[in-house]
Order: C-alpha cells, then structure tokens, then sequence
C-alpha cells in the first residue's frame, strides 16, 4: 500500500502517537488526562490535521460493536444481580482440599466466566473473593491473583463476547458465535489446564508450606464473611454487621432470610432470645435496690411483654418473606433463562449486537422498575473510549504506514506454513504488548485476513482466529499486557483489610513463560 503525503503522514503519526501514549500510559505527568480522553484527543486530532473527513471519521465508529458491548454490560448488571458471581465465588471454597486445589479451581471458574461475562467483569468480582480465600487459609495471596487474571485472559478467548478484541474480530470478520466457539474452544482448555500446571510447578513449594501456628492466630477471614459477600461491578463491599444497640430494632423486624447460607438462623434467633434475657437479668441485679426493687420487676416484666409480641408478630414476618423470597426465586430463574436464551441464540448464529440488546431490553423490562441504577453501572467511558479509537485508527490506516509495514511482513507471515504462523504469532504479541491489544485488532485485522483470503476462505477464518487467540494470550505477558491484569492488581491493593500489591515484576516471572508456552501450545489447535 503506497504512503500518504509527508504531510499527512507526519500529522497522523503525531495523532497517533498521542492516542498510543495516553492509552497505554493514561496518567503521564504532561497530560494526565486518561485513556478516554486521550482517545477523543486523538480521533479530534485526525480530523483537524484533515487525516480524514468528518464524515469518513462517523463512518469509522463500528455501531454493532459498541451495540454488542453495551448489551453484554447490561445483561452482566443484571446477572450480578441475580447472585451468579456470588454462586460462583462460592465454588472455589466448596470443599476445597487445599492450596493446589484451589488454584485449580480458581483457573477453572475464572476462564468459564469470563467466556460468558468478559474478564474485565470477572476480574473486578472475583479478586476480593480470592484474596479472602487466600486469607481464610493463610495462602499466600500472589499465585491465586495470578491465577485469576491468566486464566480469565485465556478463557475470554473462547467467545467473541469474552473480551472487546474479540468483540471487533467477531463483528469484522463475521465469523458465527458457533464457529468462534469451536475454533478456539480446544485451545482454551488446553491453555487453562497448561496454565494451571505452570502455577502449581512454579509455586509448589510456596503451595504446600503447612500453616504456621503462630500466623494461623491472626486475622483469618471466617466462613460466614465469605460467603455472605457482596459484589458488584463498580465496587465490592461486606454485609455490615449488627453493633450491640441494633439488636433491639433488629429483633422486632425478624427477616429471616432462609437463603442457601441461612440454615442457622433459628439457631440465630434463639441466641437474641438468649441474650435478651440474659441482659435483663443483668439489669434487674443492678437495679435491685430496696427502693428500686418493684420498679425492676415492673420493668422487666414490660420487657417480657414486649418479646412476647415481637415473637407474636413473627409468623406473619414469615409470610412476607417467603412472598419476597418467592420473587427473589422468579427474578433470579427470568434472568437465568433470558441469559441462556442469548447464548443459544448466539450459538444459532443470530445477529450478535442485536441480540444482546435484546436480551438486555428483556431484562430491563422484567425487572419492572426504573434502569436507572443498573444503567448507571454500564461502562459509557468505555464505550466513548472505543468511538475515539476506532476514528484513530482508521486515521492511522488512512496515512499508509500499517499498510506499507504490512507488505514488508507479508511474504514472512502466511497462515499456510508453520514459520508463517509463528512469525505472524510474535508480530501481533509484540505489538500486542506495545500497542494495546485492540488497537492491534484494528490495525492488523484487515491486512492479515486480505493476505489469508488470497490463500483460501478456511485460512482467512484460521487467521482471524490466530489473531483473537495470539492478542488475547499476548495480555498474560507483562502487568500493562491487558486492562484486568490493571483491575486485578487495583483491586487487591485497595482491598478494605485484604490489600495486596501484585508487583510488575511478580506478574512478569510468571507471565512470561506462560503466555510463550500457552500462544505456542494454543496454535497448535486452532483449525
């Protein structure tokens, strides 16, 4: 492909160049401005140095993908809200057997999740729950964040609603959801078992330390902490626990919730009955004076009264909650059942965009209350991030530069020899790694699969599939390599008494043996 004007070849690089340094570097001291808004910086950029035109630059933003990712985002509110992370964070202590199995289990939730709900919205719930894991046994924290983060990189490989790389490939190259799913799905399980088996042989000996008595004294997170964990998309909290003067108010409004995890709540309120009564005792004896004697008898016995109607009106408590319970159970089924409609649909090889917003709509209007709140949780700098990106790079494209690069790589990359394969591998993890994962897609995905259709129409596929596979791994490599390896490592550090910093280079020890060893394997298997 013949270059541009210097001129415009110059002013879309510096365009360019702008959007690549705030992207990858959002906080730099001379324009701290973040990512976002070095994206629109950069998409305004190109049309003011006349890159391309106003209307060339709308024409550039891709509305079935920023429809597909919008409608995932919904459908992952509404999921949260249904408890499904929180069923699924609590498999990874169900009868767990140990520090190595749970790194199995971590590896194994984590890529199936993020298959389903991308890895950014796994990684931004799992990481308290696995740091309070970690704590719960005395574990070190290190082996099961990186646990987390690898395999939710490897297993959003497998969908193209698994992470936004994917999400453009799908849209780009109108591969069906199906197609993408077995193209990928043997090399993703191959990868998270590979992964799995790279954490246990490099943290064994850290893994299989026995509890050190005086550290098992400490702070260890309890069972009832774990599992009664509250999660969302924007922030994760602990349900508060009662002080000493709640007890009364909580008493008269008995809620028992008879959930998966309320087994003991008779046993609960026996307790308050037993510590009502023992506080009136208390007080009585305080109180029993000769002059005050009577009015403590008066007293206490008002105080029985009271409990006997707070335990009177429990019944009818009862009711009500197994009405709302009831609900709970509907919302819960009408949310499963629209999600899995919107996999089976997809699976189909139905519309993509359309059909997430449709299941989102659905939801929305199940619901039956005002979306507001779960709207508000929908990433909108993410989706501004991706329009300011797309008229960037389509810029870029416009001056030559991907092009021409591309003509010099092309004989040396071809999808129809093993050579081929591996230098296209280490082109898209270099520039991966260098340039973000999807502005790689972008700039790399219509030159590659050109070159792979002049071979044949199955090539074209296999490399639209090598670069998901390639661009997704590539993330594993350093701590800046993918956006949840930067939520896994905010999260853990910001934990409220769990913090944990995951250094660059801890991530980096493990990271890069395993995505050389997990791209090569993976490619291996991709058809």
């Amino acid at each position: 492909m013949a270059l541009a004007s210097s001129v415009k070849v110059v002013l879309g690089s510096t365009a360019f160049a702008n959007f690549w340094v705030l992207a990858v570097f959002p906080a730099v001291p001379f324009l701290p401005v973040g990512r976002t808004a070095g994206s629109l910086l950069g998409a305004l950029l190109m049309v003011l140095f006349r890159v391309i035109t106003p209307d060339e630059a709308y024409a550039a933003i891709d509305l079935p993908i920023l429809g597909l990712l919008f409608g995932t985002m919904i459908v992952s509110v509404y999921l949260e809200r249904a408890y499904i992370f929180k069923y699924l964070g609590k498999l990874l202590s169900w009868k767990s057997k140990g520090a190595k199995d749970l790194i199995c289990r971590i590896c194994l939730i984590s890529a199936i999740s993020s298959a389903l709900f991308t890895n950014d919205t796994s990684c931004v719930i799992l990481t308290e729950f696995v740091l309070k894991i970690a704590r719960q046994h005395n574990l070190p924290p290190h082996p099961f964040l990186l646990a987390l983060v690898t395999s939710a990189n490897i297993g959003s490989a497998a969908t193209p609603i698994g992470n936004p790389q994917n999400l453009v490939i799908a849209v780009k190259s109108k591969i069906s959801f199906g197609d993408f799913l077995i193209g990928i799905l043997p090399a993703m399980l191959v990868g998270v078992s590979v992964n799995a088996l790279l954490l246990l042989c490099m943290y064994w000996k850290l893994l299989s330390v026995e509890k050190d008595e005086e550290d098992a004294t400490g702070e260890v997170v309890a069972e009832e902490d774990v599992n009664t964990h509250s999660f969302s998309p924007a922030t994760m909290s602990h349900w508060s626990s009662l002080n000493s003067q709640e007890w009364n108010s909580t008493l008269e409004s008995v809620d028992v919730q008879r959930s998966p995890n309320a087994n003991g709540s008779a046993a609960h309120l026996e307790t308050l009955r037993n510590r009502v009564n023992s506080a009136d005792h208390q007080n009585e004896i305080q109180r029993a004076t000769p002059n005050g004697l009577i009015d403590s008898a008066r007293n206490c016995n008002a105080s029985i009264d009271n409990f006997k109607d707070a335990l009177s009106a429990q019944p009818s408590e009862e009711k009500e909650t197994l009405s709302t319970r009831l609900k709970r159970r509907y919302w819960k089924f009408c949310v499963y059942f629209v999600t899995l409609g919107m996999l089976i649909s997809l699976l189909m090889g139905l519309d993509m965009s359309w059909t997430a917003i449709t299941a989102a709509l659905a939801l929305v209007v199940l619901d039956f209350k005002d979306a507001r709140p779960c709207l508000e949780k929908v990433s909108y700098s993410l989706l501004i991030f991706f329009c300011g990106m797309f008229i960037t790079v389509e810029g870029f494209n416009k001056t030559g530069i991907p092009g021409a690069l591309w003509d010099l790589m092309r004989p040396y990359a071809k999808v129809n020899h093993v050579s081929g394969i591996a230098i296209l591998a280490v082109v898209i993890l270099v520039l991966s790694n260098l340039a973000s994962n999807v502005p790689t897609v972008l700039l790399l995905g219509g030159p590659v699969a050109a070159s792979a259709a002049a071979i044949s129409a199955s090539d074209e596929k296999k490399a639209w599939l090598i670069l998901a596979w390639v661009s997704t791994v590539a993330g594993n490599l350093s701590l800046l390599g993918s956006a949840a390896n930067l939520i896994v490592c905010e999260q853990a550090q910001r934990a409220q008494h769990l913090g944990y910093t995951l250094s660059f280079w801890k991530h980096l020890k493990f990271g890069l043996p395993s995505t050389l060893i997990v791209t090569a394997i993976g490619l291996t298997l991709i058809r």
